[in-house]
């Protein structure tokens, strides 16, 4: 199926988030020789019903043969259509500091579809040295070509990512992954999402200690 016929369709922003995880997992059932897979199995590799996964398949016009499942390498090409993954996008990561030189090397960007392109840091001290195989150069090289699709990654401090983000606008990145835990102010047209690891953090706290009061009420009662 093509991508025109999935970008026709109206993809709830929850399913497209659920996407990823299913192409993760088709793919490396595909690397494992697998051909079929039903959408039980699928499901819970991928930790969520039959009923969502299902109903999240079907958003992209993909729906399995009762008793047979889907064709893993059919249904693969179908969601990494849905993502735009039948194009290449050039990654730009700006900020090579820990965070920054951690995601060069992290093997989870450079999978099919995104080629780490340009890496970027105005301190004359790190600019022309190399991180793992690709060399560092300042802003001023961030030139994509016409029509090039680009997605900007923040990994500076949070007092420079506003005006890190400013400088891809202006650059022509209209998509950004800010790793810095602010938040940014970006044209209507400039499509951001955050990865904020202690948000995540707290909401775990949160969740744990919640888990922990429930369990301690369900001992009490039974002790009572």
């Amino acid at each position: 199926m093509s991508t025109e016929h999935v970008e026709r369709r109206e993809i709830p922003d929850a399913t497209v988030n659920r996407l990823p995880v299913y192409l993760r997992v088709l793919n490396e059932r595909a690397a494992m020789g697998q051909e079929r897979i039903s959408s039980e199995a699928l499901a819970e590799q991928a930790g969520v019903s039959s009923a969502k996964l299902r109903k999240d398949l079907s958003a992209l016009g993909s729906y399995g043969v009762r008793g047979v499942g889907y064709d893993i390498v059919t249904l693969a090409d179908h969601v990494a259509g849905a993502l735009g993954l039948e194009r290449e996008w050039s990654v730009a990561i700006v900020g090579m500091g820990n965070l920054g030189r951690a995601l060069t090397t992290y093997g989870g960007i450079g999978v099919k579809g995104f080629d780490i392109k340009w890496l970027i840091d105005d301190d004359p001290r790190v600019v022309g040295t190399d991180v793992g195989g690709r060399v560092i150069v300042p802003f001023e090289a961030l030139r994509p070509e016409p029509g090039e699709g680009v997605i900007g990654i923040i990994a500076t401090p949070a007092t420079a990512a506003q005006q890190v983000a400013d400088r891809l606008v202006v650059a022509g990145v209209r998509s950004i992954l800010n790793f810095a835990p602010t938040v940014l102010t970006v044209p209507a047209d400039v499509q951001v999402r955050g990865v904020d690891m202690a948000g995540e953090l707290q909401i775990l706290a949160f969740r744990e200690q919640h888990s922990r009061l429930a369990r301690s009420r369900t001992t009490k009662e039974l002790l009572a």
